[in-house]
This record gives C-alpha cells, sequence and structure tokens, in this order.
C-alpha cells in the first residue's frame, strides 16, 4: 500500500511539475528576452540567459515611450469600468434570478445575446456615439464602449451564481424584518463573494487586454491604453524585441497581483450548510 500510494504521488508530482514548467516557460522566455540586446535576440542558437544583461528595454519604455502614463491609463479605465460593471451587474443578477416578473426570461436571454454580439459590428456606431458626445481620444470615451463588452457578461455569470444560492437563506432573513435591499447586501453579497471576484477579475482583464475599440476611439499618445502602446513597438516588419517583451511582462504584473489578493475569495461551497 505505501509503494503504491509513493509510486501514485511520484507521477502525480512529476505531471504537475513539468505542467507547471510548460505554463511557465513562456513568461521566462519573455523575461529572458527583454534583458538581452537586439543583436542576441537575433543569434541563431538561443541562449537561456542573457550573456550580458542590460536594461536599454526598460529604459526605452520609460524615457522614450512614456510606457507609465499607457499603464496609467489602462489601471483607471479597467478599475472603474470593472467596479461600475459589478454594481450594475449584481442588481440586475440579482432581479433576474430572484424577483418574478414580467419578460424576465426575455431579459436574460437578451443580456447573453449582448454579450455574444460581435464587436466588429460595434464598434463603430460606437465610436459615433462617442464623437457625438466628444469623447473620441479620450480614456473617458473608453469607459462608455467598455460596459457594453463587461456588463452583460457580468451580469449573465452572476444570475447563475445567484441561482446557486438556496432561497431559503433569503427567505429567514425577509421573514426576519428583512428588506429586499438588506437581504441583498447583508445575505447575498457575502454568499456571492467568491462568484463576484471571479466576475471582477475577468471584467478587470477583458478592458485590459482590449484593443479594437482602444484603437479606434484613441489616437493621441498620452491617452493610449496599454494594448495600443505595446502594438506602437511594431513599425512596419521591425519588431523591438526587448522592448516588446519587457512591455509585456510588466502588462502581466497587474493582472497577477489582481489574481494574488482575489484568489481567497475564489472557492466554492461557501453557502454548504447554511440551512439547516
Amino acid at each position: 500500500m505505501e509503494k503504491n500510494t509513493l509510486g501514485k504521488n511520484i507521477v502525480i508530482y512529476t505531471t504537475l511539475a513539468f505542467m507547471l514548467v510548460c505554463a511557465l516557460f513562456p513568461l521566462y522566455w519573455m523575461l529572458n528576452t527583454s534583458f538581452k540586446s537586439q543583436g542576441e535576440v537575433y543569434n541563431m542558437v538561443p541562449t537561456f540567459l542573457p550573456k550580458h544583461f542590460g536594461w536599454s528595454a526598460y529604459e526605452k519604455l520609460i524615457t522614450e515611450k512614456h510606457f507609465l502614463v499607457n499603464i496609467k491609463n489602462s489601471v483607471v479605465v479597467s478599475l472603474l469600468v470593472s467596479f461600475g460593471s459589478i454594481v450594475v451587474s449584481v442588481l440586475a443578477a440579482y432581479a433576474i434570478s430572484k424577483l418574478r416578473f414580467r419578460g424576465r426570461r426575455f431579459m436574460s436571454q437578451g443580456i447573453l445575446y449582448a454579450y455574444l454580439m460581435p464587436r466588429a459590428v460595434l464598434f463603430i456606431p460606437l465610436y459615433m456615439l462617442v464623437s457625438s458626445i466628444g469623447l473620441n481620444d479620450s480614456i473617458w470615451g473608453l469607459m462608455i464602449i467598455y460596459p457594453t463588452i463587461t456588463i452583460p457578461y457580468a451580469t449573465w455569470m452572476l444570475i447563475s451564481y445567484f441561482k446557486s444560492i438556496p432561497v431559503e437563506i433569503e427567505e429567514a432573513a425577509l421573514i426576519d424584518g428583512c428588506t429586499r435591499v438588506q437581504t441583498l447586501l447583508k445575505i447575498i453579497f457575502p454568499l456571492s463573494a467568491p462568484g463576484i471576484a471571479a466576475t471582477f477579475i475577468f471584467a478587470f482583464t477583458l478592458c485590459w487586454s482590449e484593443y479594437l475599440y482602444a484603437l479606434v476611439v484613441v489616437t493621441k499618445s498620452t491617452d493610449k491604453t496599454i494594448t495600443l502602446a505595446l502594438s506602437d513597438l511594431i513599425v512596419g516588419d521591425v519588431f523591438a524585441w526587448g522592448p516588446l517583451m519587457g512591455g509585456s511582462i510588466i502588462a502581466s504584473i497587474p493582472i497577477l497581483i489582481m489574481y494574488l489578493f482575489t484568489s481567497k475569495y475564489m472557492v466554492s461551497g461557501m453557502t454548504v450548510g447554511g440551512v439547516k
């Protein structure tokens, strides 16, 4: 029995280690490339460690390309849009999943269809909208456009999560004298923390990595997001691999931080045992 268990554990941990190496190797190669010179990047024989560590790629990003400004723009847009989308989506998802009213099923399906609408079909009318109110070529225009992506997604995800919460918990709170708003804030919202946290992460990621709408709306360099800043590093068929990989590493850091701070909420079963 002990030998079988030991052999099973060896196979499991070896497999997990191999999968971890496969998952982390692209990140390592990006970091490795960002410290190389342009000539070393194009060597016929790749090197797994830079022969000469250099910070020129990061210096170029910060001093010449003003990459920190682009990061700030992406952080501001992604955070504000994600928070606003979660607030709206929580209210909409609660109403659709818990309240009984005419057209509830049609509204739920309409939210799904709105999320599945191709972005290539919408960017022209959305650009005309932000232009008509004078917010084109500005991150404020993106803050108006991005909720059309995040709110349908977040609402659809939270509808399914709210439906999984036992209705007996909510009924017990109503019997004890809570209003609908108090039930939402004191009962449903705490129990839904894992789903809300996961939805917030994905909404933030959607805004952080969005490229098409940003490309159409923003042309001013000081208002560009991080995706546009990275694409500007490619001029014709010339790839500045050092700055491009360095910028990609920097672009992945906020997502990692977001996951680290919210990963403790991304567990299931918080409502198990909540009903006697």
